[in-house]
């Protein structure tokens, strides 16, 4: 980067595992600065003694917002405020960096990307698994698997404590297929590179913990116009399984193709946030038979060993974020597929709640 460039000062707003990972991100790589950090806890100060002291703290977003001036603004707080203080951050000219979900409604987060087209600022969506490599790999070998594919997904996480704690403060407005399925619908839509035509979902409510209207047991189903259909699991609290809890698996007429994390998908580690990114392993079938009607070619394995951690693809995160201002970006197809993927997940949300197939 050219010496004269003015480092990119950046409010960070929200400073729980993902806030926390984002500013040690800008505390580290060189084109940032922290002007300030926000959080209506402890949480901030907690961050603050992690890099060393020295940033100034806010309890207020309105009032660190109009205090600091920054240039951009990190967003990872609960999904019920990200709407507003993106839309607040766009409209006081500031580039935004915004954990998934985009918002906690399809039409909050279509005038979230409205805002920025209109405001002209970079908007990017934390949408982690498109900045690593593993991830990236697993959707090329599915392009190979022929059509239709067979999409099977899973992340459910047993949880207790803090992380329980967590968990119960993001069903106040969202539901785990949608929070988490965002993610995985995303990949899915990557895979088959097809318009998704129907979903149908199911889920349960397995706390009285949580809201009377929210569900925190979800499974979703997909069909595509090419014909592929997915499924993606999802589940919080004490009592979700830890049997299965992390499949990523993708069949194709020419074989398949799995993740398999020996390590980081045995139980006890379903609330790990750095077992979620873990890959180890691709294992690729090949389906194709001799003359004998056996298995032609035996299993591929791709060791994934020298894989990024979880702090190294947030940093990745943010390398591109500044990329993206830097070198004025295109960011039109990234919006329009966070909004696209929420839009679909809160259909698979409606499906749940209506027992109905929803048609989009």
């Amino acid at each position: 980067m050219a010496e004269n460039v003015q480092p990119l000062r950046v409010l960070v707003v929200g400073c729980g595992n993902m806030g926390t990972s984002h500013a040690v991100a800008y505390h580290t790589l060189d084109g940032f600065d922290i002007c300030g950090i926000v959080s209506t806890g402890s949480s901030k100060q907690v961050l603050n003694d992690k890099l060393g002291g020295g940033y100034t703290l806010y309890s207020n977003y309105e009032e660190a917002l109009a205090a600091t001036r920054p240039d951009a603004v990190c967003i990872s707080t609960y999904p019920d405020t990200h709407e507003s203080y993106a839309i607040k951050a766009l409209e006081s000219g500031c580039h935004v960096f915004i954990e998934k979900p985009l918002a906690d409604s399809v039409a909050g987060a279509e005038r979230v990307a409205a805002a920025a087209q209109k405001a002209g600022k970079k908007l990017v969506v934390g949408y982690i698994l498109r900045h690593h490599p593993s991830w990236e790999r697993f959707v090329e070998i599915a392009h190979q698997l022929g059509k239709p594919l067979v999409m099977r997904m899973n992340l459910n996480q047993q949880s207790s404590g803090s992380k329980w704690g967590v968990h119960r403060n993001l069903l106040q407005s969202l539901s785990p297929i949608v929070d988490c399925g965002v993610h995985y619908i995303d990949v899915m839509c990557q895979m088959t590179r097809s318009k998704p035509v129907q979903v149908s979902a199911i889920g349960a409510r397995l706390s009285n913990d949580i809201p009377a209207d929210n569900y925190n047991y979800g499974q979703l189903q997909i069909r595509f116009e090419d014909g592929s259909v997915g499924w993606y699991e999802a589940g919080w609290g004490p009592m979700i399984s830890e049997t299965a809890f992390f499949v990523k698996d993708v069949i194709g007429p020419q074989g398949c193709v799995s993740i398999v994390a020996k390590e980081s998908g045995k139980a006890g580690n379903s609330d790990n946030i750095e077992a979620h990114t873990k890959t180890e392993s691709l294992r690729l079938h090949h389906a194709t038979l001799n003359d004998k009607g056996e298995f032609a070619k035996e299993d591929t394995w791709i060791n994934m060993e020298d894989e990024p951690d979880h702090q190294e693809l947030c940093n990745r995160e943010q390398r591109y974020f500044l990329k993206a201002i830097r070198e004025n970006i295109d960011l039109t197809d990234h919006v329009l597929d966070a909004v696209n993927s929420l839009r679909i997940a809160f259909a698979c949300d409606e499906s749940v709640r209506t027992g109905k197939i929803v048609t989009l």
